[in-house]
């Protein structure tokens, strides 16, 4: 998730870091981050317990904050990762996360069939499955959300995770109109055919995924779904919301509603992490999920960290001349002074994809060899430079943004002759003006929606919507389509010579695998668990009961 893929999120702190490697919580880290990830803090650490903050009263509620920002309740329009936590309350798919593993768990699906080819879905939807009106979920609710994100007009951000469906990259990209070409069937009111391109075994995983949520057919042609609360099927409906906080309700008709605890989540968006801190210390907020000044919490025993799959990195955009040419991109890459540029980050990144388990290594990005660098960009036409436009940088106004563009501008300028500018964007426009704009270099965040290098490697080919750096590359797409017909260790060898052509062609530049970090009492918040992607479903939330420390007399 940047922006997608649940996300990173900035902090203000004093020495989390030394926590961390004695606590042993950095050993091994959507939806793209809504904030700058860049700017790293740290924390003083805290006590076991400690008794500075009330205990909660009504254990059947919560309060959680997250960072000020406009929220988009479309789901067909969202790419933030506040955005993919929240939606865990109120939508609700096919399968969903489970709280822990992040496997996917049946939700909607009750059943399911393979066919023997492996490419033909058959979902059989509950009985019971409904929205919170109590009109009921149907095989239909499904397809038309699915071709509705698949709209060419619409453009959805996550639209083009849905190619691996028959005909669905065709539709998206206005290749044909008619969507009884698109493998998504509702053949029955409780049944939903999807027909997929090649066998894909991670599909599953890929349906929690909020972009893949039924629509009510009253909303399915409503383009604005702020001006009141949606008509959604997930555990939760929003009962009452502002621009300050949204308050949903435990829904009775949920299918599972007997295994929901809470019957009340408040979601307070603050100013800052000053404010956020308060809400903590105070008692009246039992999660913060956004920027939080540490230094601020009288008590700390509920920080926690972990490693997530997300990375923060910088890309070179290849969408026209001269930078479509893969030498030029070389040669900027080969003069970077690596160690400098990842300097002080706590999980400096050489590759894209974070090193899951039995996936391939890669050398990553770490040499510097400005020789070679010369020659290509003289190879490429342009010696010293010459004749090339400006390199826009384009980044936030953070200062390790400064750090690093400084970092990158002065070197190209020096070492290669290439005329460099850096452009400055507030916050809260930066992410949407990746998508267009004159600009060569630009960075993000990405969190994983599922764990798989798909998730990361899927958002380079030339027709995916999430393809910032407008890469169009032959080689990579064949590996990728070489990649759908493999499975297992052979699926992934073939994902990391995909991911070793991005790097070697100089389209992405990893900085840093991002950690999560949030402020709750796993002690007394039951179904929050550590994961790697920093996605917690509050269908699974419930206090715990209270158990003082030992040889603490709890007065009545």
């Amino acid at each position: 998730m940047d922006q997608c893929g649940n996300a990173p999120k900035r902090w203000v702190y004093g020495f989390l870091f030394c926590i961390l490697i004695f606590s042993g919580c950095i050993s091994a880290k959507p939806r793209q981050a809504e904030t700058d990830d860049s700017d790293y803090l740290s924390a003083a650490g805290g006590p076991e317990f400690a008794e500075s903050r009330p205990r909660v009263k009504a254990r059947d509620e919560i309060t959680v904050t997250f960072s000020k920002n406009e929220v988009e309740l479309d789901f067909r329009k969202s790419y933030q990762a506040s955005e993919a936590q929240l939606f865990t309350a109120i939508y609700e798919g096919l399968f969903s996360y489970h709280p822990f593993t992040m496997e996917p768990i049946p939700a909607a699906a009750e059943k399911w069939e393979l066919s023997e080819d492996k490419k033909q879905w058959t979902f059989t939807i509950r009985q019971n499955a409904r929205f919170w009106n109590g009109d009921s979920v149907t095989a239909e609710s499904f397809r038309a959300a699915w071709l509705s994100i698949l709209s060419p007009q619409r453009d959805a951000p996550y639209s083009s995770l849905f190619d691996i469906i028959e005909g669905a990259k065709d539709y998206r990209t206005g290749i044909t109109h008619n969507d009884e070409k698109v493998g998504i069937v509702a053949s029955g009111a409780k049944t939903l055919i999807v027909k997929l391109n090649a066998p894909a075994f991670f599909f599953p995983s890929m349906l929690c995924h909020h972009s893949f949520s039924p629509i009510h057919p009253s909303m399915i042609n409503n383009e604005d779904w702020s001006k009141k609360p949606p008509l959604s099927n997930g555990p939760f409906h929003i009962a009452e919301m502002d621009e300050n906080k949204i308050v949903m309700l435990k829904t009775d008709a949920y299918w599972d509603a007997s295994a929901v605890s809470l019957n009340k989540i408040t979601l307070k968006y603050t100013e800052d992490g000053n404010e956020a801190s308060s809400l903590w210390n105070s008692g009246e907020a039992r999660w913060i999920s956004g920027e939080v000044n540490i230094e601020a919490l009288t008590d700390r025993s509920g920080i926690q960290v972990n490693a997530m799959f997300a990375t923060h990195y910088y890309f070179i955009r290849s969408g026209e001349k001269p930078w479509n040419d893969y030498r030029i991109r070389r040669a900027l890459v080969l003069a970077l002074p690596w160690n400098d540029i990842r300097a002080g980050h706590f999980l400096p990144a050489k590759t894209l994809i974070y090193p899951l388990p039995g996936y391939p290594k890669l050398e990553g990005l770490s040499d510097t060899d400005t020789e070679e660098a010369a020659a290509l960009l003289a190879d490429a036409g342009f010696p010293r430079g010459a004749g090339l436009p400006d390199l826009v940088i384009r980044i936030t106004p953070s200062s390790e943004a400064a750090r690093i563009g400084g970092l990158m501008a002065n070197t190209w300028k020096e070492k290669l002759g290439v005329p460099v500018r850096v452009e400055v964007i507030p916050y809260n426009r930066y992410f949407q003006t990746l998508k267009t704009g004159d600009y060569t270099v630009g960075f993000s965040t990405w969190i994983g929606d599922f764990a798989d290098p798909y998730t990361f490697l899927q958002m380079w080919r030339r027709d995916s919507n999430l393809n910032d750096a407008h890469y169009d590359d032959e080689d990579y797409e064949i590996l990728m389509e070489k990649s759908m017909l493999e499975e297992g260790e052979t699926r992934w060898a073939t994902l990391a010579d995909a991911e070793k052509l991005l790097l070697e062609r100089g389209s992405v530049l990893p900085i840093s695998y991002s950690p999560a970090v949030n402020i709750v009492d796993i002690g007394e918040l039951g179904g929050w668990f550590p994961n790697a992607l920093d996605i917690h479903p509050f269908k699974h939330l419930s206090f715990k009961a209270f158990r003082p420390l030992p040889g603490v007399v709890m007065a009545k």
